[in-house]
């Protein structure tokens, strides 16, 4: 049986620009409203891709990577050669993690809360190793948890060397992302997140702050942020609960 087809014409045609991020961003987050409001019902069909590319002047391949972030969402099911079918109203539990950029570290936090749990001098290889330190040198370290509603995202572990996070308190980091409290509070812009991803077991401690059991899977993400004139100024360790994340990115063939 063929499945009811949605109408794009009764939408507005907001425009998307470059400035304001991602285009593919843009657009998933427009078709959002439209899921969640039921014009797009649970069972019927999207648009054609060409069809949605034309009615909001972008590509389809912006298309395309807009229908994956909605699909990662758990809002549509793409099919090959078919249109994609609504399958929700809201976003599952199940989150897919997908960022080039800071910007796309900002919308991977959107309705998040971070809690801090403390914030104190420690000693550290991480920072012997990323600070230049020596085995005595004691440096900061912030310890907090990610959260959306009650599902505890990440178990997030920060720190600074002893010049930096002499600057800081607890109570600076009111901020989701904890880079952004650090441009902000040291008034400097952090360039680049070299960034290293693992899968590890979960130990007593991150069992407890994510609300998991010992030895379950975790993604690990490493993220060592540098300023403009290539200091090392933080460096985090996100433990997220490994069955909560999939990893996407774009593959070109380059061969």
């Amino acid at each position: 049986m063929d499945q009811p087809v949605s109408d794009l014409e009764s939408l507005p045609r907001r425009t998307l620009g470059r400035a304001n991020g991602p285009l593919y961003r843009q657009l998933a987050d427009t078709l959002r409203k439209p899921i969640a409001d039921g014009h797009f019902a649970v069972g019927s069909e999207l648009p054609k891709e060409a069809k949605i590319a034309e009615h909001f002047g972008v590509s389809l391949i912006t298309v395309r990577q807009a229908l994956r972030e909605l699909e990662s969402d758990g809002l549509i099911r793409k099919r090959s050669a078919k249109p994609a079918i609504v399958t929700a109203r809201n976003p599952s539990v199940n989150l897919s993690w997908n960022f080039k950029n800071f910007a796309d570290m900002a919308a991977f936090t959107k309705d998040a809360q971070l809690k801090v749990k403390s914030y104190r001098k420690e000693k550290s290889p991480a920072m012997q190793r990323h600070f230049g330190m020596d085995k005595d040198g004691i440096g900061y370290c912030l310890r907090s948890i990610l959260s959306v509603g009650k599902q505890r995202k990440a178990q997030i572990t920060t720190y600074f060397p002893p010049e930096v996070g002499e600057r800081f308190t607890r109570e600076d980091f009111t901020d989701v992302l904890i880079f952004r409290s650090v441009q902000r509070l040291l008034g400097l812009r952090l360039e680049v997140a070299h960034v290293t991803v693992r899968a590890e077991i979960a130990d007593e401690a991150v069992a407890s702050d994510l609300g998991i059991e010992i030895g379950n899977p975790i993604l690990t993400v490493e993220m060592l942020y540098q300023s403009a004139d290539q200091r090392n100024i933080e460096f985090s360790v996100a433990r997220h609960p490994a069955e909560l994340f999939s990893i996407t990115y774009d593959a070109p063939n380059d061969l």
